[in-house]
């Protein structure tokens, strides 16, 4: 496979950026984009890409692709939520492998059904983590699964941000139960995968939720508090909001072993801010790269370059794929039965 060819659907902010590292990869090449809104194509040519093909909905794309002697192998799903699985349902069955977004879906049903459309279909499904990437989320990782904190007894998980009406107003869908699915989904699935990541799968959650801030902005929760048992032992926490006044605050994980502590923190769990454990001395770790910067507000790190070069190095027979869709399938779980434990 001497160029993977890649299309995109969804071509917003993220959209954007997904095309842009597509064109940039020496790997890759950008065949077609695809949004709803035809606005968005007037920044083909400020991005690079002036003659990339351009579609209006997912069917018009497939029936041109089916009449193409030149094919995508990749289509990137960076639509609403509410798309994500569906799309991604359809894209396999119509013999594409598919990297999706953040989150995979908003249901777990929804979810099972892409796991299920990629082993009928034998196509690779590659979903959206990039914090995982991140020298201190790497560094966590293997800090964890050496044992060298030894039995981790306490896990907090601290996500404070700001999204107000300059977030809301820019597209109908946020804020939205059926597209957009809640803030755990949206603004802190990357953190809640962070956990399923490192320290596993949860039980017995017990949650408090509430609205503070954005009654007239969405039709869910912009805050709350979760505390849970890990099922590898341990026990957890969440706490999070949206309602920061004017930017984001804090992305932290804190965790206590019986050999030593540690927290990784910032705005966007960014650094390691304490480690004291025992016989270790804190390595100096490679930069973090900056987060995605979307104006007024701010998202988790600048990575999905990563993810793409995941996606060359698998299809390629170099490396697995970094997070799967069972992965993606296990934290909408996870948010589930937050939110179940909140009603």
């Amino acid at each position: 496979m001497s160029s993977i060819s890649f299309s995109v659907v969804g071509f917003g902010r993220i959209g954007q950026r997904h095309a842009k590292i597509i064109h940039e990869h020496a790997q890759c090449t950008l065949r077609s984009v695809c949004d709803v809104e035809p606005k968005h194509f007037d920044r083909c040519e400020e991005l690079g890409f002036p003659d990339v093909n351009t579609f209006h909905d997912l069917d018009a794309f497939l029936s041109a692709e089916q009449t193409s002697d030149q094919r995508s192998d990749v289509v990137t799903i960076a639509t609403p939520n509410g798309f994500h699985a569906p799309y991604a349902v359809k894209l396999l069955r119509a013999g594409y492998h598919v990297v999706i977004e953040k989150p995979m879906g908003i249901n777990s049903t929804e979810c099972e059904e892409i796991l299920i459309a990629e082993k009928e279909t034998g196509k690779h499904v590659f979903v959206v983590k990039q914090n995982r990437y991140s020298p201190p989320s790497v560094w966590l990782k293997e800090m964890v699964a050496s044992g060298r904190l030894g039995d981790v007894l306490m896990v907090q998980t601290n996500c404070y941000w700001n999204r107000d009406q300059r977030y809301y107003s820019t597209s109908p869908w946020r804020g939205s139960l059926d597209q957009d699915g809640g803030a755990l989904y949206t603004q802190f699935s990357h953190f809640v995968d962070l956990m399923y990541w490192v320290f596993g799968d949860i039980e017995q959650p017990k949650s408090i939720i509430r609205n503070f801030t954005h009654p007239d902005l969405k039709d869910f929760d912009d805050s709350g508090f979760a505390q849970f048992e890990f099922t590898r032992g341990g026990m957890g926490s969440i706490n999070y909001s949206t309602s920061c006044w004017d930017t984001n605050m804090e992305s932290s994980i804190t965790v206590v072993g019986t050999k030593g502590s540690v927290k990784v923190g910032g705005q966007y769990m960014n650094e390691v801010e304490y480690c004291h454990v025992e016989n270790y001395e804190l390595p100096t770790l490679p930069p973090t790269n900056p987060p995605n910067d979307y104006g007024p507000y701010k998202g988790s790190a600048a990575n999905h370059h990563y993810v793409f070069q995941n996606v060359v190095d698998v299809l390629t027979g170099q490396t697995e794929i970094t997070a799967t869709a069972f992965e993606g399938l296990k934290v909408v779980q996870m948010i589930e039965r937050i939110y179940d434990a909140a009603r």
